[in-house]
């Protein structure tokens, strides 16, 4: 038995039911002009279509909770576009004619996509940018600002590495435009001992405009003001232009500069030089390679205060020259370093030099270089000899890719007195022989390359031979021997390298040049057995060997490799 309040509510249900049908039934017509009463008229069914509003249903909750900084924000995931809405689609009716079946439908399959459309546009993205903003942006912030909280201590190191890689110009000039403290590590003097300055605005070979120009000498003027406090080794390299004008700047602002080097450069004038009297106190170093200027200056210059000069490099020319003479008659009593050079395009370059007077007015040279330049010995005019010779040479150079006149007697007369060499470069120099070299006075020679590297063989003598009494003489200290042509014999060849194993410091060779000679493997095998400091092999070119072998070798066990092959 049910109620009396049961009763009356299925009774009421069925009335309602019963007004639904008839108020449907009355609204249809064959031309379809009643459309706004079909819209309203579905509100009615909205007590039976609410079954949509069963969402929430324990499968799982309609929102999520994301944390934000201050407040917990509750964003729903239903994916139904009509829940809690006060409208909802109307319901087909079976009984409408086709023609407005079809209009019926296109309206409402319109009106759903833009519905869709937009609550997909309300709704999505603004979900998305409150987790990006929520979950990101504290990350993002923190990452960027990385450089801002290291000490400038450990940037000025981290600069510094660089720098010595790369130079300090452009690096430091665009480091410092990163942030203020960028800019401070960047402007540390320390950073800025070293500074070559290129071509850097034009290419080499154009011309400069005028306000090139001017942003040359504003730039530049702006460095030697603010960066070149502490500067101490200066490069200008391919300037055709201005050169004077940094020379003076960089002598007017840079108190502590020891070295200056142009290379490539032209158009040094006297007054340059003048300028760099001045106010270069302590100026040691002067490099003049390949580069044109005014000699006359220069001599001024080194007449004046050639006393503070320990290094001087230029090119051989027919006016450079004019150096060497002014250094044999005592300018600079304190150098320690001279290396004349040639042209690329130069060949068979001499220069006459009288080497007595070098060593009587340079006692204190250590080394000495002269590359591709053939020396022509002079004699003193007045007879004075020279007793002690170059007692602190440490490095004689006197290599040259074409023919070499010097003798025995000529290199004695340089390294008579020299029983601290520990380099020595005779490359060309073929009429040097085994016994000659033995009876040098320096006991510990380090490194010796007497290599053949020219292409003529005019006046070359036969198949030499002692080389056995070099290895043996500096067997203890050699540490890399170039002998690379050479045409000695196998059974020579064989005794030397014996000497190099037996002795009692069999290690201290690193590097050996056997290129285009006649050695033998079986010359060869104790030497890569026993010394075992050796990095370096060139057996390129060498008749007694395998094609597969003749080659160049680099590393440990790279040489070790080749002693298998031999076994």
């Amino acid at each position: 038995m049910e109620s009396p309040e049961a009763e009356a509510s299925a009774h009421s249900e069925r009335k309602d039911d019963t007004t639904a049908s008839t108020s449907s039934a009355s609204g249809r017509g064959e031309d379809g002009s009643k459309k706004p009463k079909k819209r309203t008229k579905p509100t009615g069914v909205k007590a039976k279509k609410h079954k949509k509003a069963r969402v929430s249903r324990p499968a799982g909750p309609g929102y999520t909770v994301h944390q934000g900084e201050d407040m917990l924000l509750v964003i729903s995931s239903s994916t139904s576009q009509y829940d809690g809405s006060a409208w909802n689609p109307p319901k087909k009716s079976g009984k409408r004619k086709k023609l407005n079946k079809v209009k019926v439908k296109a309206n409402q399959t319109k009106k759903k996509k833009s519905v869709r459309a937009m609550t997909k546009r309300a709704n999505k993205p603004v979900a998305t940018e409150r987790e990006e903003s929520n979950l990101f942006v504290p990350q993002k912030a923190s990452d960027h600002r990385w450089g801002e909280s290291l000490p400038e201590e450990v940037l000025i190191s981290i600069f510094q590495m660089v720098v010595v890689q790369d130079g300090a110009v452009p690096f430091l000039c665009r480091v410092g435009q990163v942030c203020r403290l960028w800019n401070a590590a960047a402007s540390s003097a320390v950073l800025w001992r070293k500074v070559t300055v290129g071509h850097c605005w034009i290419a080499p070979g154009k011309s400069q405009l005028p306000k090139t120009e001017k942003k040359i000498k504003d730039t530049f003027n702006w460095l030697a003001q603010n960066r070149f406090s502490q500067l101490r080794d200066f490069s200008l390299c391919h300037w055709s232009k201005n050169v004077p004008f940094a020379v003076e700047i960089v002598s007017q602002f840079c108190p502590h500069l020891r070295a200056l080097k142009l290379s490539y450069c032209t158009g040094l004038t006297a007054t340059a030089f003048h300028t760099l009297a001045l106010h270069g106190r302590s100026l040691e170093s002067i490099n003049l390679q390949y580069s044109e200027f005014q000699v006359e200056g220069l001599l001024e210059y080194l007449e004046n205060h050639g006393s503070q000069i320990k290094q001087i490099w230029f090119t051989h020319g027919s006016k450079n020259d004019r150096l060497l003479n002014a250094i044999t008659r005592g300018n600079c009593p304190d150098l320690e370093l001279l290396e004349v050079n040639t042209k690329l395009d130069s060949k068979g370059c001499e220069l006459p030099i009288c080497i007595r007077a070098l060593q009587i007015a340079c006692p204190k040279l250590k080394t000495f270089r002269m590359l591709n330049v053939r020396p022509l010995h002079k004699m003193m005019r007045n007879g004075a000899d020279s007793t002690a010779g170059f007692p602190l040479m440490e490095e004689l150079c006197i290599a040259t890719t074409s023919y070499s006149s010097m003798t025995d007697k000529d290199l004695m007369d340089i390294l008579f007195g020299s029983t601290r060499l520990r380099v020595l470069d005779l490359r060309g120099c073929s009429r040097i022989t085994p016994s000659g070299l033995s009876t040098l006075p320096c006991l510990e020679l380090e490194c010796l390359f007497w290599g053949q590297y020219f292409s003529s063989n005019v006046g070359l003598p036969s198949p030499k031979k002692g080389l056995h009494m070099v290895t043996q003489k500096w067997s203890r200290t050699l540490q890399q021997l170039d002998i690379a042509n050479q045409l000695f014999t196998e059974e020579d060849l064989e005794m030397a390298m014996s000497h190099l194993v037996h002795s009692t410091e069999a290690d201290a060779l690193r590097s050996l040049n056997l290129s285009g000679t006649r050695i033998t493997p079986r010359a060869l095998r104790p030497v890569i057995r026993q010394v075992t400091a050796l990095s370096y092999l060139n057996l390129s070119s060498c008749r007694y060997f395998a094609r597969g072998l003749k080659r160049i070798y680099r590393g440990q066990e790279d040489i070790r490799q080749l002693l298998d092959k031999f076994e």
